[in-house]
């Protein structure tokens, strides 16, 4: 079943990833999506920190339909976390 959008909560610079959260029925999912993730999906490198949101919102749906598809894939648990790495990309 597809995520739904919810919140972005922002760039974490101790992960160096971009971290946002989406809705299934009620339930909230985290998700996160690497610096590197997200560098290579925008085909460049070194994006700033300050940087990383307006990096996200060009690219939240192609982001959010990756982590969609990921949680499919997932067991589910409560207070899983969906995480994209550029591994994921591929696909």
């Amino acid at each position: 079943m597809p995520l739904a959008r919810d919140k972005i909560i922002g760039h974490d610079l101790e992960r160096l990833a971009f971290r946002f959260t989406m809705t299934s029925d009620e339930d909230v999912v985290h998700c996160q999506i690497s610096d590197a993730a997200m560098d290579e999906l925008a085909g460049m490198q070194g994006t700033e920190s300050s940087a990383r949101q307006a990096q996200f919102m060009s690219l939240r749906e192609t982001i959010e339909r990756l982590a969609s598809d990921l949680y499919d894939e997932a067991p589910r648990f409560k207070g899983y976390v969906v995480r994209i790495f550029t591994r994921h990309l591929g696909r």
